[in-house]
């Protein structure tokens, strides 16, 4: 089997990254593991990476009304919506941890409609696949469905905000075309 490259772009040596992004690339490979192609990937450019990862960090690490696993049922939801590969198997193996289900990420990712879902949730992916895939469409319904759930309005700019900054992550995944590391399709799968 022959190895393919993880982007069309050339992949920087580690020891030629600037300081603060070499050390980012360690602490995840260190918690982690293995380093996950994206960091790689998008460390061909040092500014654009630390813009990436900034917004990244400001929307997935914070204090919120949504959970960790929801926010990673979002980026499922969405990227399956985009078709992105990568988004797909690497948040879906997030999914599957955060969740403690080895189920939920296959699930949401082939149709989320169908999957095992709290009506919270279904109107949370219902919205945020909206906006990431007809966002012109967005009418006060929406809004007041997510209100009917319990989610306030921080909670939904951050379903918004998420599916936002996902479908742009999708879209240079398929620029790139960035290949999804081997060691996602098994994590989480034994739960």
């Amino acid at each position: 089997m022959t190895e393919q490259a993880i982007s069309r772009y050339p992949i920087p040596a580690l020891e030629d990254l600037p300081e603060d992004i070499r050390a980012r690339i360690l602490a995840v490979q260190e918690k982690a593991g293995f380093i996950p192609n994206v960091f790689l990937a998008l460390a061909h450019r040092p500014d654009e990476f630390r813009a990436f990862f900034a917004y990244h960090d400001a929307l997935m690490l914070k204090e919120s009304g949504l959970s960790k696993a929801e926010r990673e049922m979002i980026v499922v939801a969405t990227s399956a919506a985009n078709e992105c590969h990568y988004c797909v198997i690497a948040h879906g193996a997030i999914l599957r941890i955060y969740a403690k289900n080895p189920l939920i990420a296959d699930q949401v990712a082939i149709n989320y409609r169908k999957a095992d879902l709290t009506p919270r949730q279904r109107a949370m992916l219902d919205f945020a696949v909206k906006v990431a895939a007809h966002p012109q469409e967005l009418e006060e319904a929406d809004y007041a469905r997510l209100r009917e759930q319990g989610f306030s309005e921080e909670d939904i700019w951050d379903i918004g905000a998420i599916a936002a900054f996902f479908a742009l992550s999708n879209r240079m995944a398929h620029l790139l075309d960035l290949r999804p590391n081997a060691e996602f399709y098994r994590m989480g799968r034994g739960l």
